[in-house]
């Protein structure tokens, strides 16, 4: 498998500094480790963002809490925003999260949809960067493989999956094991051998 300059020169660069854990959220993305401490995953929808908080740990992860923000359809977006704003903004505060893991963003054939899951990301976006917490975006694909081993996976595959490697006693709803899954995702592209390190956005 062939690898740019700039990813050999980061490889050797964890290589180098390896077992060092770095606090600073600005160096996150050139940790020689995980980041050892509190991620929180959200996937963002207007009518029900998933979202999960989990502690890095050793042999397993721990989760937090996780939960799925819902808003009824009788409800206008303007007031579906404000509640995922407050309840991420609660979470935030409530778990201590040291990082967040959002979906990144993915094509949509209908311009309305993707108008919409805009809005609902952005309201995300606000309330976690309002805390300070830097924020890294994660494509839907690369969690896939990360967590099940293929980007096409469906969402029933993706919960049973997180179910299991944060040994949890029922499968998470889909919301918010796709939340479970990004914060497992950070987690693991931020190790020390991997070789393309999450996007801060």
């Amino acid at each position: 498998m062939a690898i740019s300059p700039r990813q050999l020169a980061a490889l050797r660069q964890r290589l180098e500094g390896r077992g060092k854990i770095v606090n600073d959220p600005d160096q996150i993305r050139e940790s020689t480790a995980p980041f050892a401490g509190v991620v929180l995953g959200v996937d963002p929808s207007l009518r029900g963002t998933g979202w999960g908080v989990v502690r890095f740990g050793r042999p397993q992860h721990q989760a937090l809490a996780f939960g799925t923000i819902r808003c009824p359809a009788r409800w206008e977006r303007s007031r579906c925003l404000l509640h995922i704003l407050q309840t991420l903004r609660d979470v935030t505060r409530q778990y201590g999260a040291g990082v967040c893991a959002i979906e990144g963003l993915f094509f949509a054939q209908n311009i309305q949809t993707a108008l919409i899951m805009g809005e609902a990301r952005g309201a995300a976006l606000a309330a976690i960067a309002e805390s300070g917490v830097p924020i890294f975006e994660i494509a839907p694909r690369k969690v896939k493989q990360a967590v099940v081993g293929f980007g096409g996976a469906q969402k029933s595959a993706v919960a049973k999956m997180v179910q299991r490697m944060l040994n949890l006693p029922a499968v998470p709803d889909a919301d918010a094991a796709d939340a479970l899954a990004l914060a497992l995702t950070y987690l693991q592209e931020s190790g020390r051998h991997a070789l393309a390190s999450p996007k801060r956005i």
